[in-house]
């Protein structure tokens, strides 16, 4: 394809595209099989858990919706960061954000493989993880239309698998599923150490759980930037947000340990669908989990190299990563920032085969708590761009409901979870190396743009 000299990235994304990402684009693995780790901590108060995980993150989402629709950009949080906060605040939260999304390729990659591997043992591991990196980083290199193809499917399969698990579940809630009698009625809520086992301490680590569960839903607010009118789709999946996620989340979460006992070794083994789903004597459950799960893996996979692409180019069109990644296709998809990502990634994925279980488990346990301090500079950053907005009188079309006091009460829900993480011994030494990481890139940050600053002045006292 011949290379354009615009560094304007197009709008393949249509309105089915950017409606099935914003519904099913938060739907990962971490549901179908991680939500019985956050079960396993606060058993059936892991409901409460992820329904107030859902209200913290749809509020950020509303507060990120009102930076949005005022300036749609694919830069998204680290552009608002950068003019709420300052350069550094963009320049930190962009290349933490991609350093996120750039280590989710080898992880889906590896658990895809795995699948695979299963199915078809006559090749490695290895060889699949390489060539699951590679065809889809190919789906995301020719055109933006081709990720949000590919996403669509992904997402409309994950919704259907999901809609599915509710009917079955709340037919046998109300002893209507025909083929297991014996598990009806909702008395698993209470009947196994009661409803809140472990306390208030096991609901807070089910919500550190869940909140990982939910991170990628932000990835709308970029998307839409590739589309045609993208303040009306920004609004009305915002909008949407929280019933999809209660929907998705809460409504499955509470009839899995409705149904089953949540102590059951089998839980962690099978994960929290495929347990539910045996004890109901549903037929080839396991087939079935593992094709929604390897769908659910290529969907995160496919979403990880746009997203990483996407925030590469907007550091590089600030500035704040080589110019190179900048140059787009005559799709308008920035090819170079697709493959430096996905060339990371092939690179994260040889070192976990070449050293099982040593340097990528210590590149993986930096992101830690990257989702939270992305969370924290939306609410910061919306908090600052709308007390300035109001200070010039500009009107705002999408507001956060009761500013600034809910904005503060996010504010202080995630500082006090940080805190938290980092004073308790399981999850401390991930929180710790998060914030050195995220340290590390402040000082590269303000470096950095110091230098763009002392680079502008000196081409304007030269002009």
């Amino acid at each position: 394809m011949n290379s354009a000299k615009t560094t304007k990235l197009g709008e393949g994304l249509s309105n089915r595209h950017i409606t099935m990402i914003s519904i099913g684009g938060v739907i990962g693995a971490g549901l179908f099989v991680g939500s019985s780790a956050a079960i396993a901590k606060a058993g059936p108060a892991a409901v409460l858990a992820y329904m107030i995980t859902s209200v913290v993150v749809f509020l950020v989402m509303r507060m990120l919706g009102e930076m949005a629709v005022a300036q749609p950009d694919t830069g998204s949080f680290s552009t608002y960061a950068r003019k709420a906060i300052g350069p550094w605040a963009g320049f930190t939260v962009g290349w933490l954000y991609w350093w996120f999304w750039v280590l989710v390729i080898p992880i889906e990659a590896i658990a895809g493989a795995e699948i695979l591997h299963a199915w078809f043992p006559q090749v490695s591991s290895a060889i699949y993880a390489f060539a699951f990196i590679i065809l889809l980083s190919f789906a995301n290199f020719f055109s933006t239309k081709s990720f949000g193809e590919f996403e669509f499917w992904f997402a409309l399969i994950k919704v259907i698998a999901i809609l599915l698990f509710i009917v079955i579940g709340a037919a046998a809630v109300f002893g209507l599923w025909p083929l297991a009698r014996d598990v009806s009625g909702v008395g698993n809520l209470f009947s196994n150490g009661g409803f809140m086992p472990h306390g208030m301490g096991g609901v807070l680590s089910a919500i550190l759980i869940s909140a990982f569960s939910f991170f990628g839903i932000e990835i709308l607010s970029i998307a839409a930037a590739e589309s045609k009118n993208p303040q009306e789709k920004i609004k009305r999946a915002t909008n949407l947000v929280l019933y999809r996620i209660i929907l998705f989340f809460v409504v499955s979460i509470f009839l899995a340990v409705a149904l089953v006992d949540w102590r059951s070794p089998d839980l962690q083994k099978l994960g929290t669908f495929q347990y539910v789903l045996v004890s109901l004597n549903v037929p080839q459950t396991k087939l079935i989990m593992d094709i929604v799960v390897f769908i659910a893996v290529a969907s995160c996979m496919n979403a990880a190299v746009y997203t990483s692409s996407r925030m590469l180019f907007a550091l590089g069109a600030r500035k704040e990563a080589p110019r190179l990644v900048t140059q787009i296709n005559g799709s308008g998809v920035p090819t170079i920032a697709v493959f430096a990502s996905t060339f990371i990634g092939l690179i994260c994925c040889a070192v976990n085969y070449m050293f099982p279980g040593q340097v990528f488990g210590f590149l993986l346990s930096t992101t830690g708590s990257i989702a939270l301090v992305v969370y924290l500079v939306i609410a910061v950053s919306q908090l600052r761009s709308r007390y300035q907005l109001e200070k010039q009188g500009t009107q705002i079309s999408f507001k956060m409901w009761m500013f600034p006091w809910l904005t503060w009460f996010v504010i202080v829900v995630i500082m006090s979870v940080l805190s938290y993480m980092f004073l308790s011994p399981q999850y401390s030494y991930e929180t710790s190396l998060s914030l050195g990481v995220t340290t590390v890139v402040v000082i590269c940050g303000l470096l950095v743009t110091r230098k763009n600053k002392t680079t502008k002045r000196v081409a304007v006292h030269v002009d």
